[in-house]
C-alpha cells in the first residue's frame, strides 16, 4: 500500500499537479483546433505515467518535480511543431519554395524586370522604335575611294551633272551637305545670340522621297508657307527643343538669315548617314550650286541591283573632261542586322550548342512510372514549355538592356554585346532549365532533396554506386550514378510504393492534391 500523505503534503501535491496541467493547457492553446482533442488525451495520459514513475504521491522531491516540469515544457515544442506543419500544409503551392509555381513566378518576375528596364532606358526605347523605320532598298552613299571617314567630297556641280545625265545603274540621286547654323524661332529676334547651333543638312528637295523615309506630322501643317523652304526636324531635336509637340508643323524658324517653316519630323534610324544632322533644310536643285562639297545618295535601278549587290560597290565615273574618277558606293541601312534578327541568330546558335554543355535527356523511367496519369504528364511537359517560353523573352529584353541601355543604339559595340548577351543567356538559361527539369519529381514537380551517397566507387562496375535523392512528397526516388557505365549511364526514377506514405504525413495536401501519387488506378 502507498503511504498516506499528510494534509500539507497532499496540498502541495495537488498544487504541483495543477501547475503541470496548467502548463499542458497553455501548450494546448497553441495546437491546431482539429488536433487539440487527440493531443490533450495523449499528453494527459503521458503526464500521469510520468508522475507515477517519478513517485509522486509519496512525498515531495525537488529533483523529480523539476523533471516533470521539463516534460510539461516539452509540450510547447510539440505544439509549435504541429502549428508549423499545419501552416506549411495550408500554404498555397505558388508560395511554396521550390515548387513549380514558385519557379514560374521567379521567371515571370525576371521577365517583368527586364521588360520594365527596356521601357525605361532611353537607349532601348530609341533602338526599338527607330530600328522599325527602315530605309528603301538599294540605297548607296557615293564617295571618293581615296578619302576615309566618309568626308564630304562630291561637289554640287558633279551631283547635278550626274542627275541630268542618263544613268544605267542608278535611277535617282539626292544631295546634302552639313553646316553648323544658328537657328531662332520666329518669335525671337533674328540673329540674336540666344539661338541654338544646329547641325543643318541643306538637302535637295527629293531627299526624303529617294530615301523612302516617312515624315511625321506633315499632314498637320496645312498652313505651311509654300514660298518658304521646309525644315524637317530630327526626332531627337524635336523631343529636346520642342518638347515632342505634335503641332510643331507650320512653325516658322530662322536658319541663319533665311526664314523656313517646319514641315514635319523625320524618325531616326539605322541608316548610318555621315554627319551629325539635327534638321534637314530642303532646297531646290537650283540652289545646290551654292556652298562646298557634300554627300550624294543614289538609288540602284533593277539592273544595278542585279550587278551590284555587295556592301561596297566600286564605281568608275568620268568627268566632263573625260578623266576617270574612282568612287565607292557604300550600302545604306543594310550593314547591320536589327535587334530581332540578332536575337533569332544568337538563340538558334545557343540551342545548337546546348548538347555540348548539358545532356538533353531527363533520365530513364521505371516501368511503374508509366502508370502516371496523362494529366500529370501534360503538366510536366507544359511546365518545361512554360520555362522555355519565359526564358526567351527574358534573353531578348535583358540583352537589349545590356547592349543599348548603356552603349547607345546603332553602334558596333552594342551589336556585339547584344549578340554575346543573347547567346550566353539562352545557352546557360537552357542548361539551367534542363538541369532543373531533371531534378523535379515527375508526379508533383517538386525538386528532389536530401542527397545521400549509396555504394562505393571501388564497386561501381559490380554494384550500383551514386547519389540517391528523394521527393519530399513521397512519390519518387532519383538515382544518379557517380560514374556512367554501360548498364547505368543516366539517372533513373523509381516510383515509391504507397506504403511509404506514413513517412510523409501531411505532405500530400500541401502538394496541391497529389494524394494517391497522381497515377491511374
Amino acid at each position: 500500500m502507498k503511504p498516506s500523505l499528510s494534509l500539507p503534503d497532499r496540498a502541495v501535491d495537488l498544487a504541483l499537479r495543477g501547475a503541470n496541467l496548467g502548463l499542458l493547457r497553455g501548450a494546448w492553446i497553441l495546437v491546431p483546433g482539429k488536433q487539440r482533442g487527440e493531443w490533450w488525451r495523449e499528453w494527459h495520459a503521458e503526464l500521469w505515467q510520468v508522475r507515477q514513475e517519478c513517485g509522486c504521491g509519496r512525498g515531495f522531491s525537488w529533483r523529480e518535480e523539476r523533471g516533470i516540469a521539463g516534460f510539461c515544457l516539452g509540450a510547447f515544442k510539440d505544439a509549435l511543431c504541429l502549428r508549423r506543419m499545419e501552416r506549411r500544409a495550408r500554404r498555397p503551392l505558388a508560395l511554396s519554395f521550390g515548387s513549380a509555381w514558385w519557379c514560374l513566378l521567379l521567371l515571370a518576375a525576371l521577365l517583368g524586370l527586364s521588360y520594365g528596364l527596356g521601357r525605361w532606358l532611353p537607349g532601348v526605347r530609341a533602338e526599338r522604335s527607330l530600328s522599325q523605320c527602315m530605309v528603301r532598298r538599294g540605297l548607296v552613299l557615293i564617295e571618293y575611294a581615296d578619302y576615309e571617314d566618309s568626308a564630304p567630297t562630291i561637289s554640287s556641280g558633279q551631283y547635278r551633272a550626274w542627275k541630268d545625265r542618263k544613268q544605267e545603274f542608278f535611277d535617282g540621286f539626292a544631295f546634302y551637305r552639313v553646316t553648323r547654323e544658328r537657328v531662332n524661332r520666329e518669335a525671337e529676334q533674328a540673329g540674336s545670340d540666344g539661338g541654338a547651333g544646329w547641325g543643318v543638312a541643306r538637302a535637295s528637295s527629293n531627299f526624303f522621297a529617294l530615301m523612302g523615309l516617312p515624315v511625321r506630322f506633315g499632314e498637320t501643317g496645312a498652313n505651311v508657307d509654300a514660298d518658304l523652304p521646309g525644315v524637317i526636324l530630327s526626332e531627337s531635336l524635336w523631343k529636346r527643343e520642342f518638347g515632342a509637340d505634335p503641332h510643331v508643323a507650320g512653325s516658322v524658324v530662322r536658319v541663319g538669315l533665311r526664314r523656313a517653316t517646319i514641315a514635319g519630323v523625320a524618325p531616326e534610324g539605322p541608316w548610318d548617314l555621315p554627319g551629325k544632322v539635327d534638321a534637314w533644310l530642303l532646297e531646290p536643285d537650283s540652289q545646290m550650286t551654292q556652298g562646298g562639297a557634300g554627300y550624294v545618295v543614289a538609288h540602284l535601278s533593277a539592273s544595278g541591283e542585279s550587278r551590284m549587290s555587295a556592301a561596297i560597290i566600286p564605281i568608275k565615273s568620268f568627268s566632263e573632261h573625260r578623266t576617270p574618277d574612282d568612287l565607292l558606293g557604300v550600302s545604306i541601312g543594310n550593314g547591320m542586322p536589327g535587334p530581332w534578327d540578332l536575337f533569332l541568330f544568337a538563340s538558334l546558335l545557343a540551342i545548337l550548342a546546348l548538347p555540348a554543355v548539358s545532356p538533353v535527356s531527363f533520365g530513364e523511367e521505371s516501368v511503374s512510372l508509366q502508370a502516371i496519369s496523362w494529366q500529370r504528364k501534360v503538366w510536366r511537359w507544359g511546365f518545361l514549355g512554360a520555362k522555355i517560353a519565359l526564358l526567351l523573352p527574358i534573353a531578348f529584353w535583358a540583352s537589349l538592356d545590356l547592349a543599348y541601355g548603356f552603349m547607345g543604339f546603332n553602334s558596333n559595340e552594342a551589336v556585339i554585346l547584344q549578340l554575346a548577351a543573347t547567346f550566353s543567356i539562352c545557352l546557360f538559361g537552357m542548361r539551367w532549365i534542363l538541369s532543373d527539369q531533371r531534378q523535379r519529381c515527375p508526379v508533383c514537380l517538386r525538386r528532389v532533396a536530401h542527397p545521400a551517397r549509396v555504394g562505393q566507387f571501388s564497386r561501381t562496375f559490380l554494384a550500383w554506386s551514386g547519389t540517391e535523392l528523394m521527393c519530399m512528397g513521397g512519390h519518387t526516388l532519383l538515382h544518379v550514378p557517380s560514374l556512367p557505365t554501360s548498364w547505368f549511364s543516366t539517372q533513373r526514377w523509381m516510383l515509391l510504393d504507397p506504403s511509404w506514405k506514413f513517412l510523409f504525413a501531411g505532405r500530400y495536401e500541401s502538394e496541391g492534391g497529389c494524394s494517391g501519387y497522381g497515377v491511374n488506378s
